[in-house]
């Protein structure tokens, strides 16, 4: 950056900020304007369909029955619990976390979310319910779904500690920044049956190793997680339409900064 003499703009194509400089940026007196909306929807579509495959024993009954194991009956999927009035619960209510509450609530499903930096208010105008803690959040949940962006507060927010508030038996859903969770204690945790199943888009590493516990839990048919275990790779912001918006988007950004135009999403 210390090299652009003549820089009006950097545009981040993605919502994501933390691969630039921005603060750097700012003091070279560059704005940096980033798209955060180009994927809402496909996210928050993930999001949910991620959350119905494990909840319904969709995923897990494909899984088991092409592996040969069990009788083609409803017993594969047993127990399964009704999702109506069941918490599903939110961390971050940021444009995707809206649209994925939104999508809960028209499952019956009762939304609570918990995100300090939202002022009062959205709750109501939601029909939602407001945590004032994460443990407040995960100690009532039968889903958890991640929608919040990778900082020093969130880094591993998903821990051993906070793993143990959840009821035994409930679902993990991440589609926001692999580094949210720490993975490495998942498979223990649906071994021991805290959870029922987890579904990740995202990891710490993309691609991740061959020596992630993860990778080796979904990989391996006798481990105790591989059935309920769904990977993603970081492919929740993905359709044709969302590809097109994060382009336009962009260079709508860059044409306003070269027209002189009012910038529109500014992060810096």
């Amino acid at each position: 950056m210390e090299r652009l003499k003549c820089c009006k703009i950097i545009v981040r194509s993605g919502v994501g900020i933390d691969n630039v400089d921005y603060k750097f940026a700012r003091t070279r007196g560059i704005p940096m304007c980033n798209v955060p909306d180009y994927g809402t929807e496909d996210v928050a579509d993930t999001a949910i369909g991620m959350a119905l495959a494990l909840t319904r024993g969709i995923h897990r009954q494909n899984s088991q029955l092409r592996a040969g194991l069990g009788e083609w009956l409803y017993t594969q999927a047993v127990p399964l619990q009704r999702l109506r009035g069941r918490v599903f619960a939110i961390v971050g209510l940021g444009r995707i976390g809206t649209a994925v509450a939104l999508r809960a609530k028209a499952l019956g499903m009762d939304v609570v979310f918990y995100d300090p930096f939202l002022p009062d208010g959205d709750d109501k105008s939601l029909g939602i319910r407001r945590a004032e803690s994460l443990e407040e959040l995960l100690r009532q949940a039968y889903v958890v779904s991640l929608h919040t962006p990778l900082t020093e507060q969130s880094r591993h927010c998903i821990n051993a500690q906070s793993l143990a508030w959840l009821p035994q038996g409930s679902y993990l859903v991440n589609t926001s920044r692999g580094a949210v969770v720490d993975t490495s204690i998942i498979p223990d945790a649906i071994s021991s049956g805290q959870l029922a199943g987890a579904a990740l888009d995202v990891l710490p590493h993309e691609p991740p190793p061959d020596d992630d516990p993860v990778i080796r839990a979904w990989r391996d048919p006798n481990h105790p997680a591989h059935h309920r275990l769904i990977v993603n790779p970081h492919a929740a912001f993905y359709t044709e339409q969302g590809f097109l918006d994060m382009r336009t988007k962009g260079a709508t950004a860059i044409r306003r900064a070269l027209t002189g135009q009012p910038l529109r999403n500014v992060v810096n």
